[in-house]
């Protein structure tokens, strides 16, 4: 593969007061910002070009942001928001022919990007329009009727929104990432939804949406607390974590903190388990907060 998607068009309202600043692909995670790290997944899986869609706050994606990035990058502005399926669209001379993976910007997954190529390969042989990347949940003992989707013994789609279209055998969680085929490319409406307006009429007609069950872990970082919950998931593995032009007064300690570049520290006591976007002035003490460069708190 050598061409992807990530939909970075959403006005972020979940995210609010964070997207008010900035646009949720941009929000900084651990140590750069979350579309850094989607981008790092896709190079490491050998994607060549990605293109981004922008319309909340798109002054913000500047061009510069990319250079040394291993993955090239097109921004494609939609004055007015096309949804998903209307972003790939519009997308669609920057993208190139064939078929397209689709991430969307606001959620991390670990999973094999070459995987679920395969299975979309395997899955576009027997018919099927898409391949949508989902995971179970505990252990894989999902039941039938859990989760946000349902798989039928083949792999295919057989619930999605509420609506069945066959024998489910598990439950399964779509994690928002998706391999669209050229069937389903060349009947994306010029806005609109890949859920409501492609899949879900595919599978009233009786046509086949598949589902790979490749995704170890994801996160829909789309609320304050998801993003906060994850950032101290990231953060385990370093204890604390600094960006570049840090300072700390000398009477403040630090447990389970993200200070992002630029960020000061002031005060006396302790700063616990915070989150501190670049350029953030922060008080002592603090615990279980995040605290935006323009200085707003939004206590967890």
């Amino acid at each position: 593969m050598t061409t992807a998607m990530i939909l970075c068009a959403g006005l972020g309202t979940r995210l609010r007061p964070l997207t008010d600043e900035t646009p949720k692909p941009l929000v900084w995670f651990g140590n750069k910002p979350l579309l850094f790290h989607i981008l790092d997944r896709l190079a490491a899986a050998g994607v060549e070009q990605v293109v981004l869609n922008t319309h909340h706050l798109a002054e913000r994606f500047e061009p510069q942001m990319f250079l040394g990035n291993p993955v090239g990058v097109t921004l494609v502005h939609e004055p007015k928001i096309l949804g998903t399926a209307g972003g790939v669209a519009a997308a669609a001379p920057a993208l190139g022919p064939g078929d397209v993976l689709v991430w969307n910007g606001d959620i991390l997954a670990t999973f094999s990007v070459t995987a679920l190529e395969g299975a979309h390969a395997r899955a576009k042989a027997k018919g099927a329009i898409a391949t949508l990347a989902v995971a179970f949940r505990d252990d894989e003992k999902m039941r039938v009727g859990e989760g946000t989707v349902g798989l039928g013994e083949d792999g295919s789609i057989v619930r999605l929104r509420g609506e069945t279209f066959g024998r489910e055998v598990r439950g399964a969680d779509f994690v928002g990432v998706q391999m669209l085929g050229e069937v389903a490319r060349a009947r994306l409406p010029s806005e609109g939804c890949l859920v409501g307006d492609v899949y879900l009429p595919a599978l009233r007609a009786g046509e086949r949406v598949a589902g790979s069950a490749i995704v170890s872990r994801f996160c829909d970082l789309g609320t304050p607390r998801a993003y906060f919950e994850e950032s101290m998931h990231w953060l385990a593995e370093f204890g604390s974590w600094r960006g570049d032009d840090v300072h700390v007064d000398p009477d403040v300690s630090l447990e389970s903190v993200i200070l992002g570049d630029g960020v000061t520290v002031r005060g006396q006591g302790e700063l616990r388990k915070v989150v501190a976007c670049p350029g953030a002035v922060v008080e002592a003490p603090l615990e279980r907060a995040i605290v935006l460069g323009s200085g707003t708190i939004v206590r967890i």
